[in-house]
């Protein structure tokens, strides 16, 4: 199964996905053509779903952004995209049937800005999970986005009154000067006022997003955004490393490079190395080479999603349903006016019974995506586990790869064939090694995916 790129540079790609959306193409060109939704889910398991709800919407467009979201919602396209969402629902449930049980076993808003979303908007997008999902948000972790200018205290009390038990903010730096190099129009004052208000929703966990590599950041600047987030001991923290996609502000601008650029990528390890002993030193768990978890904290949903044997229900233009067969979604873009073009396709829709883009997963690629997404957690995985589910061995499956990582230093041998676990250096390089996982025929996919 080798199918590695022999690539050393420490930033090729976040693997947050498997197979990445950008080797998804329309099923109306596949052979068996459009699925039914019933058809897909008819011999899955449905005990352990999550459901996702996207909200494509944002007060503005970060500089580093490529998600599928757009700036502002005129003429109620709020109301009309609930409305869209609201049958989406209704076609998913009657598509998962009631021949066994349908449990939801966790709960997430995602974007864009779901708190975008004006409180009473966001009553209806509960509603929805719970009336026409069948989701007891307020039985499972519900994880919830906002961002400083979103998170107003009404939209949080209705979160925490719904059963959040998750905020996650994107904040990404406390230096105003910084923010601005990012293209993320916001004061540190404002920050620190949207992060009492979330404190004083009584959400049990608080996640700031914070983000090294920005141009101009230095070790120092870095420790001041991380100083101010620890100040109010969020029970998670994620450090993501800047990159400069096509399309995005950043790209437009020609700021940073995607080529071999060694003194950014120098810049980005050594600040992700000064920021992870930061946090390790202030009591927080490495959970993944982007998620620290203070070790006191209650668990107040998953960690960086899986989803190796578990379904995913996603709701919204911009969301990702998983089967163990088939990954769907709607159509990907980044560039604003074929984003607003898909928003407006999507809110009228009026039969949501078919899975419109999407690719298959056979046998192999699914042994592929199990050993990725585990590895790529700190806790690494069992290959007896790994057998259980498969038959094989992982180290029989992909010889090529696992040799290459060793060879770098990537894996932690301490514990022997027994546990597969990433190394310290391992970490740190994941946007390198979740790369060299992906087979060739998703690359070539990939490759050939024309950017919009």
């Amino acid at each position: 199964m080798t199918g590695t790129t022999q690539s050393t540079r420490p930033y090729l790609s976040y693997v947050y996905a498997y197979p990445h959306k950008t080797a998804y193409r329309p099923l109306a060109g596949h052979p068996a053509g459009r699925p039914l939704l019933s058809d897909l889910w008819a011999a899955e398991r449905k005990d352990a779903l999550s459901l996702y709800l996207h909200i494509p919407f944002c007060e503005v467009r970060c500089g580093f952004c490529n998600l599928f979201t757009r700036i502002g919602a005129p003429d109620e396209l709020t109301t009309r995209y609930l409305d869209a969402l609201d049958r989406q629902a209704t076609a998913v449930r009657d598509a998962l049937g009631d021949d066994e049980p349908v449990r939801f076993a966790a709960a997430a808003f995602g974007g864009g800005t779901p708190t975008f979303l004006t409180a009473g908007e966001l009553e209806r997008l509960c509603d929805i999970a719970e009336k026409r999902m069948g989701a007891d948000l307020r039985a499972v972790p519900l994880s919830v986005e906002t961002s400083p200018a979103t998170a107003t205290a009404d939209r949080l009390a209705v979160l925490a009154d719904r059963g959040a038990t998750r905020i996650s903010i994107g904040v990404q730096s406390f230096v105003d000067a910084e923010a601005r190099a990012a293209v993320r129009p916001q004061r540190r004052s404002e920050v620190e006022a949207a992060l009492g208000r979330i404190r004083d929703a009584r959400v049990p966990v608080l996640n700031i997003d914070l983000i090294y590599g920005i141009e101009g950041q230095t070790e120092s600047s870095w420790r001041t955004s991380l100083d101010a987030a620890l100040a109010w001991r969020p029970e998670e923290l994620y450090l993501y490393p800047l990159y400069v996609r096509p399309l995005t502000g950043l790209g437009r601008l020609g700021t940073g490079t995607e080529t071999a650029d060694t003194a950014w990528d120098d810049q980005r390890l050594r600040l992700y190395r000064a920021g992870r002993d930061h946090l390790l030193s202030h009591g927080y768990e490495q959970v993944s080479m982007r998620m620290f978890r203070r070790a006191d904290a209650p668990r107040g949903g998953p960690d960086d999603y899986a989803c190796q044997t578990d379904g995913m229900i996603g709701l919204g233009c911009g969301a990702r349903s998983y089967t163990s067969s088939l990954h769907y979604s709607f159509d990907y873009a980044v560039e604003m006016r074929e984003i607003r073009g898909i928003i407006d396709g999507f809110t009228t829709t009026a039969d949501f019974s078919r899975a419109e883009v999407g690719r298959y997963v056979d046998d192999g690629e699914a042994r592929r995506r199990h050993l990725l997404q585990s590895l790529l957690q700190a806790e690494g995985m069992r290959p007896v586990e790994y057998r259980e589910r498969f038959g094989t061995d992982p180290y029989e499956d992909f010889p090529a790869e696992l040799a290459l990582f060793t060879a770098r230093g990537w894996l932690d041998g301490t514990e022997g064939p027994s546990l597969l676990r990433l190394s310290p250096e391992g970490l740190a390089h994941s946007d390198a090694l979740g790369p060299e996982l992906f087979s060739p025929a998703v690359r070539a996919a990939m490759a050939a995916y024309e950017a919009k």
